[in-house]
């Protein structure tokens, strides 16, 4: 897979958004035209992150004359097909989808291409399927941040892995990133792996259950939990708190979500991986309003999803701990220093 830095992606849809653009008498046309009309299809709204990526998103596409249609199923895979056909029905021109099964959801692009409608993946990479266009970040180098984060500190020692929904393929990557970065420590015997079970839908409530199995199973005897983002991350604090191991145990996450940030202040967690929504929701948006006129949009690079390879636009994320949240989290203005610090600020 190769990688690039938000810079570098949003360089280059520049590049293309000015070279496709119209001319100024197809624009006067264009003013005169109905609106492009996008179908935005969410797996939940219910978390901090997705609210976010809508948001912006919906930002972007207005100030590019779009209107836009959203939905979301709540992890409902046979919602989000009936509310993609929905959509479909409504006549909007392209489909941006975020799914909550990276199988399932290939139902979803077969009814868009019956009607000749584009599909765009969302942050998940939907599989076997005839997507159009792939927008996330590395999600095996978000794998790879955290469980080096997390080695560098604890050398030695039994580790969990933590895994997200196995449903969402996105889960699987970065649990292919995380064994990489361990796997010469593990094939040493330095890192023992005493559990790696997947949270379902990425609950807190089931990754604090899992987080106890293995506890017990390991006889509390841990030094790390790989959780893959910042939800199951609470869900295996909530269990280390119960065994007084809060702080003891060094602990991974991703997303940045407020509470994560202010757990990592507290110690209580080690690190998350920031992922700067804004170039993904904006530059996503812009590809679908392109779409949306007919008009072509290549990735900077492709990822096969088992049918084809797909025109991918892929972003780096940023692993951040304690010492960067001023200079990475505030200074991009995803989080309020009063937020994080509480109304006095960082002292």
């Amino acid at each position: 897979m190769i990688r690039y830095g938000s810079a570098s992606v949003i360089a280059t849809l520049s590049a293309l958004f000015i070279a496709c653009g119209p001319s100024p008498d197809r624009a006067a046309r264009q003013q005169e035209a109905p609106k492009p009309k996008v179908g935005l299809l969410m797996d939940t709204l219910q978390e901090e992150r997705w609210q976010r990526d809508r948001d912006l998103f919906l930002e972007r596409a207005k100030q590019l004359g779009a209107e836009v249609l959203v939905e979301s199923a709540e992890r409902d895979d046979a919602k989000q097909l009936e509310q993609a056909e929905s959509l479909l029905g409504r006549g909007v021109q392209v489909l941006v989808v975020v799914p909550h099964s990276a199988e399932a959801a290939g139902r979803i692009v077969e009814a868009a291409k019956k009607r000749s409608v584009p599909v765009i993946s969302y942050d998940r990479l939907i599989l076997n399927a005839d997507v159009d266009l792939y927008t996330s970040y590395d999600n095996r180098m978000i794998g790879e941040q955290q469980a080096q984060y997390l080695r560098n500190r604890a050398p030695t020692g039994s580790y969990i892995l933590l895994g997200g929904a196995p449903t969402d393929h996105n889960a699987k990557l970065i649990r292919e990133g995380q064994q990489a970065a361990l796997a010469d420590a593990v094939k040493r015997g330095e890192i023992k792996i005493v559990a790696e079970p997947w949270t379902p839908d990425w609950q807190a409530d089931a990754a604090t259950t899992l987080t106890e199995a293995a506890l017990k199973k390991a006889g509390n005897k841990v030094v790390a939990v790989v959780a893959s983002n910042d939800i199951t991350a609470g869900g295996a604090i909530k269990a280390l708190e119960k065994h007084g191991l809060a702080g003891k145990v060094f602990v991974s996450g991703q997303d940045a979500n407020l509470d994560a940030v202010r757990r990592i202040v507290n110690g209580t967690q080690t690190m998350t991986v920031y992922k700067p929504i804004r170039p993904l929701a904006r530059g996503a948006a812009a590809a679908a309003v392109q779409l949306a006129k007919g008009e072509k949009v290549e990735g900077t690079s492709t990822v096969n999803n088992g049918l084809k390879p797909v025109q991918a636009l892929l972003f780096t994320p940023i692993a951040v701990h304690k010492d960067l949240i001023d200079q990475v989290i505030i200074n991009d203005k995803f989080h309020t220093r009063e937020q994080v610090y509480g109304t006095a600020g960082r002292k």
